[in-house]
């Protein structure tokens, strides 16, 4: 069992985030590429002593670019929306 820390790498916090936390009370989070949503959900909340009523994963690809005639390729990355029960709050993300 791997431990919560490394499921979850980094909250995502931009416009599009942050109205989906508003109105939906979700939140967004970079995980690892191999982690499922049972091992998603148990990290949530263990690290922030929430309650998780939904997990979506979205894998995204990584771009292939260029520098003159070299290319190179970014990291392929799997981000995770978390949707929380009516009342719970994460207060990083209220900042």
């Amino acid at each position: 069992m791997r431990q919560a820390r490394e499921i979850v790498i980094a909250p995502i916090i931009t416009e599009k985030t942050s109205s989906i936390q508003n109105h939906n009370n979700s939140y967004t989070f970079r995980v690892s590429i191999n982690a499922n949503k049972i091992e998603i959900r148990k990290a949530i909340e263990k690290i922030f002593n929430v309650h998780v009523l939904d997990v979506n994963t979205i894998r995204q690809f990584g771009k292939v670019k260029r520098m003159g005639r070299y290319s190179g390729k970014r990291a392929d990355w799997k981000k995770a929306i978390v949707k929380l029960k009516e009342g719970d709050s994460i207060a990083e993300f209220e900042a």
